[in-house]
């Protein structure tokens, strides 16, 4: 009892509750923990078969776990994608999306607008391997095709995009993809399933980082890998399998409990941004806003076409540059100094000196990493307390 009917659609928020759910013979109400790293197996004759493939089961926790299982299913139910594949970490999720199935003489395409992790595998971890890569403004389409060369084998992008919040077509940039034989692959951390889902658009594979709003409540890491079967069965499972970016059942069930309020939370997250995205907006020393909600962002139809809510990060610049910014960030009383996201708590980076501080100034320049850029995520407080947190600190700039 309890799971989901098969061939049945069940709404978003059936899903994050009971998505992927299996009970034990005991009928526990709250998904079990299985914190195991191996099975025994009934007989020698079970173990060769299920090693063989031929026998359903568990063979070693690097390999498949059952609470592991149940948020992958959860996962795939709530993107709409075949199948998924957990990770420890975000960012093993998106270098095993690369790197298990790229080869040397390989290129990739990607906005250059990313998190600073991801854009150091493009740029550092690729080329090791003899794999190219050229960066593009990702919200000029022509850049994106014009970049395509015959060895061009993945498009990689993340909107809105880690900290500038630009947007990019997913559905155009699918299409340039899939004209060169390529697959889409899109970080979908910032939007979270709940706002946008990427393979509705085009997308071949996604990534999260489930840290983010999945978890929600800044006490685990983890990631996933969403994809088709064929993917999953060619490509990703033999490279997950031997080389062990595995998600800690532990990490697993956290995460799985943490989905049944997903909806409830991004959606509180976004009205409290808007909001503290409009307040920001009036200040006198702030010169810029820039939220995928507001009308004057610059995809703001776009926006509102792929998105729906505009989400639960907002940036803005301070006039005076990285003294003021620290000045501001530091008279914060309530909102926590903090490099995450997607917290039930609102926290603020500085991205030139955090995030995106390995890139060069230039490199900076050219994405609008200022030096006064702050990047805002807002969390499920009183939006008049954080309003008022974010004026009275705006005054020691």
């Amino acid at each position: 009892m309890g799971e989901l009917e098969a061939g049945r659609k069940y709404g978003l928020k059936t899903r994050l509750v009971r998505g992927g759910l299996k009970r034990s013979e005991h009928g526990e109400t709250s998904e079990a923990l299985y914190l195991t790293s191996g099975y025994a197996y009934d007989s020698a004759e079970s173990a060769e078969a299920r090693f063989k493939g031929e026998e359903p089961g568990y063979m070693y926790s690097r390999f498949g776990n059952p609470t592991v299982a149940m948020f992958e299913d959860r996962m795939a139910l709530i993107e709409g994608a075949p199948v998924a594949r957990a990770t420890a970490t975000g960012m093993a999720a998106v270098t095993a999306s690369m790197l298990c199935h790229l080869r040397q003489g390989d290129h990739v395409i990607a906005s250059r607008a990313m998190f600073g992790g991801c854009r150091y595998v493009i740029e550092d971890v690729l080329p090791r391997y003899g794999i190219t890569s050229t960066l593009v403004d990702g919200t000029n389409l022509e850049a994106w095709r014009q970049a395509v060369k015959p060895a061009t084998k993945v498009l990689f992008l993340e909107t809105p995009a880690n900290p500038t919040l630009e947007i990019i077509d997913l559905r155009a940039v699918a299409e340039i993809a899939h004209k060169a034989g390529a697959r889409l692959i899109v970080d979908n951390v910032f939007a979270t399933p709940v706002l946008q889902r990427p393979m509705e658009y085009g997308a071949d594979i996604v990534v999260y980082s489930a840290t983010k709003h999945i978890d929600g409540q800044g006490r685990c890491l983890g990631g996933a890998i969403l994809c088709d079967e064929k993917f999953l069965a060619d490509h990703l499972l033999p490279f997950i399998r031997n080389t062990g970016p595995s998600l800690s059942p532990f990490n697993a069930w956290v995460l799985v409990k943490a989905l049944e309020t997903l909806d409830l939370r991004v959606r509180a997250m976004c009205e409290h941004a808007a909001a503290v995205a409009d307040v920001l907006a009036r200040e006198p020393k702030v010169k810029r806003v820039t939220y995928p909600g507001r009308p004057d962002h610059p995809q703001a139809a776009l926006a509102r076409a792929q998105m729906g809510l505009g989400g639960s990060l907002v940036t803005f610049d301070i006039d005076g540059g990285k003294a003021a910014a620290f000045r501001f960030a530091n008279a914060l009383k309530l909102i926590d100094i903090s490099n995450n996201l997607g917290d039930a708590k609102s926290l603020i980076t500085h991205p030139a000196t955090t995030t995106h501080y390995r890139l060069t100034p230039e490199a900076r320049a050219e994405l609008g990493v200022t030096e006064g850029l702050m990047r805002l995520s807002v969390g499920l407080e009183d939006p008049s307390d954080l309003a008022e947190d974010l004026s009275r600190a705006l005054k020691a700039v």
